[in-house]
């Protein structure tokens, strides 16, 4: 009996002991870090007369795009070319910043610890389990409140309007949340569902790398978050980092959790991460890893506290340069675009001329043209729009391409450029190449009043193939 009852205290003593470390984890848990630094860092509290000249800026932009660029993407079928519609919405957007990486890595608590949505209503919901399943679009509103993704996608004004395409099964899986924070008027934050090694495509119902690329080319600054405990690469994850290929600049690497390991295994975790992705980022410098633990709560005792904050402002201060330099992106991208158009319009041009060369009164018009698709070297087709000026190599499209373009477009249905003249709005080239010229590196020196405008003379003007900057890197 005596056994018995020692047994039974020995038990009791047990649980008490446990239910008071319970209690001290959850004391230490519930000690909230002090986020004063990301207001600082983010410069939120001095934007009122930036936003002011940002918002007649992109008005400005938005004239010029429908002034100048679209016509001539509608009188040559451009977006049936490059599949990309640049649409108001898109054109008034503001910076997107997009989370990729495993499940349960943290990047739901990254966002709620950024926007201080701890304990709110709204704050994403975070476990141990694969949490998210849905991509979250994350934005600023009047008033707080959560959009079904039927409703985002039919909303002209925004610029999620093209993700109808992916199907009904995906809306279901797409939510947006507004509310009123000074952070979000300045960019919009995407969360997306943690990849699944042993997952198929066909399992998520939707095309899930689709819709991941859709969201990639149009995202301003993408940070593909990492756990310590899950560093393994496999065939989803290197699908991912494919999709990433040529947008090197824009991604963030960042290895959550750090304060969860003493100082010597963190340095084999960041060994160990940069081994497991140095044969999917093929580029010269070695990618930036942003090493931290990024979530409301305090740091773990006896870790390296002082690294960690550094680096955590060292990646606020990526985003605020993001932010401040949307302008000059939302200039830069829609410059790009007018290129990559009037080079299409010049190429189109090229087979119409050539078409009407080459046809004479008996010749069967399909066995002509598909003599100059099937093979455009033989009539210097491209080779001649390189002869012109400000037109770079690497900017032209693949000859297959206009394969497929002309195969669902006939050659009848496009006028020449200089069929596309009126006397009352002018030439269509000639518009579309003064905004590449003048109007567009006018609108971003007027913000930038140091800065000289680009000219056509250098490659930055016409993208010359050289590799791109990282505007984001600090020199």
């Amino acid at each position: 009996m005596k056994g018995i009852v020692s047994i039974c205290c020995f038990f009791s003593l047990l649980l008490l002991a446990l239910a008071e470390e319970e209690e001290v984890e959850d004391v230490l848990s519930n000690i909230l870090r002090d986020r004063s630094h990301i207001d600082e860092t983010l410069r939120l509290a001095s934007e009122e007369n930036a936003a002011e000249n940002y918002h007649a800026a992109i008005q400005k932009l938005r004239k010029i795009y429908h002034a100048a660029i679209k016509p001539m993407e509608q009188a040559y079928k451009y977006n049936e070319l490059r599949a990309h519609e640049i649409s108001d919405g898109e054109i008034t957007s503001k910076p997107m910043v997009l989370f990729l990486g495993p499940w349960s890595v943290g990047k739901s608590s990254m966002i709620n610890y950024l926007l201080g949505l701890k304990d709110s209503p709204y704050q994403l919901y975070t476990g141990a389990e694969p949490t998210t399943s849905e991509f979250t679009v994350i934005m600023h509103g009047e008033k707080t409140r959560s959009i079904e993704g039927i409703v985002m996608a039919a909303d002209s004004s925004r610029s999620f309007s093209p993700l109808e395409k992916f199907g009904q099964s995906f809306l279901e899986k797409l939510i947006g949340i507004e509310m009123p924070h000074k952070l979000l008027e300045r960019v919009t934050f995407v969360d997306t569902p943690g990849i699944i090694e042993n997952r198929k495509q066909q399992e998520r119902g939707y095309p899930f790398n689709d819709v991941c690329q859709w969201f990639i080319d149009r995202a301003d600054l993408i940070f593909v978050t990492f756990d310590p405990t899950k560093l393994d690469v496999g065939l989803e994850l290197e699908m991912l980092f494919r999709q990433l290929k040529g947008r090197e600049s824009q991604i963030r690497i960042i290895l959550n959790k750090a304060d969860n390991l003493a100082t010597q295994d963190l340095m084999r975790v960041y060994g160990a991460l940069f081994w497991s992705l140095a044969p999917l980022i093929n580029v010269t410098e070695p990618p930036r890893v942003y090493v931290s633990s990024f979530w409301p709560y305090d740091y773990a005792p006896d870790t390296s506290r002082e690294l960690f904050k550094r680096e955590e402002i060292s990646l606020l201060e990526d985003l605020n340069q993001v932010i401040e330099n949307r302008m000059e992106n939302k200039i830069a991208f829609i410059r790009q675009h007018a290129i990559r158009v009037r080079i299409h319009a010049l190429l189109v041009d090229r087979y119409v001329h050539t078409f009407k060369d080459k046809m004479s009164y008996f010749s069967d018009p399909d066995l002509v043209f598909k003599e100059i698709v099937d093979d455009p070297d033989k009539f210097f087709i491209f080779k001649s729009i390189l002869a012109k000026t400000n037109v770079s190599k690497f900017d032209l499209p693949n000859r297959e391409a206009y394969q497929d373009f002309f195969g669902v477009n006939p050659i009848g249905s496009f006028k020449s450029l200089s069929a596309q003249c009126s006397y009352s709005s002018g030439c269509l080239l000639d518009k579309i190449e003064k905004a590449i010229t003048s109007e567009l590196p006018g609108l971003l020196s007027s913000i930038n009043p140091g800065k000289a405008p680009p000219g056509l003379s250098s490659c930055e003007a016409t993208g010359c193939g050289d590799k791109p900057k990282n505007r984001y890197r600090k020199n």
